[in-house]
């Protein structure tokens, strides 16, 4: 008589260590979304046809800026550019979610890398279902509220970004370093064919 195998995926995402790291995660997304979206609040509420705030002379500033399109405003002024979006948002945290239950638990930063995109996703994605302004044309838009303006050389301006940008980019960056990669096949090294018996 044959014992049935446990299934190794199923307790690995029960155990111990995996909840420690998916709270990890969740911590992560929480704190750095609830950063965002108090940030993105005050510039709405100061900086919105205000001048802008100098932080360090010609070279970092806060300063307002509504974003109805994607990064570098991409697909700016279009009007189902936002539901795209949306649908492109939640499919970014249902993969990467999923990805969280199934990676390797022996490192935290992937965790840590996960609920940074997480929360820049979230973060982005609540401006565009319940942020709307008139840009002028006598009707309201919805768009992602940006605020900090830094320059790369005097003069050149970097696209205005947020709190959500920067966790998206240092999320996937971070995982991108430290995800498994796969073992590399020594250069001249082939399988041997399997010998009859």
């Amino acid at each position: 008589m044959t014992d049935s195998m446990p299934d190794s995926t199923a307790e690995a995402r029960l155990s111990p260590t995996r909840r420690r790291r998916l709270v990890l995660l969740a911590v992560v997304a929480a704190a750095v979304l609830a950063l965002d979206l108090w940030s993105k609040a005050w510039a709405w509420n100061n900086l919105r046809g205000q001048r802008r705030i100098e932080l360090v002379k010609d070279w970092l500033y806060f300063e307002f800026g509504f974003n109805t399109g994607a990064a570098f405003s991409f697909l700016a002024h279009t009007d189902w550019a936002r539901f795209v979006f949306i649908a492109i948002s939640i499919g970014a945290i249902v993969y990467v979610v999923r990805m969280a239950v199934k990676l390797p638990t022996e490192k935290p930063a992937a965790f840590v890398a996960i609920g940074l995109v997480v929360a820049g996703v979230l973060g982005n994605m609540h401006d565009r279902l319940f942020r709307a302004t008139d840009l002028g044309g006598g009707e309201l838009q919805h768009g992602v509220v940006d605020f900090i303006r830094v320059y790369y050389w005097p003069g050149k301006p970097w696209p205005i970004f947020n709190v959500a940008d920067v966790a998206l980019v240092v999320g996937v960056i971070l995982l991108v370093l430290v995800l498994p990669k796969p073992a590399a096949t020594p250069l001249g090294a082939e399988t041997a064919p399997a010998q009859p018996a």
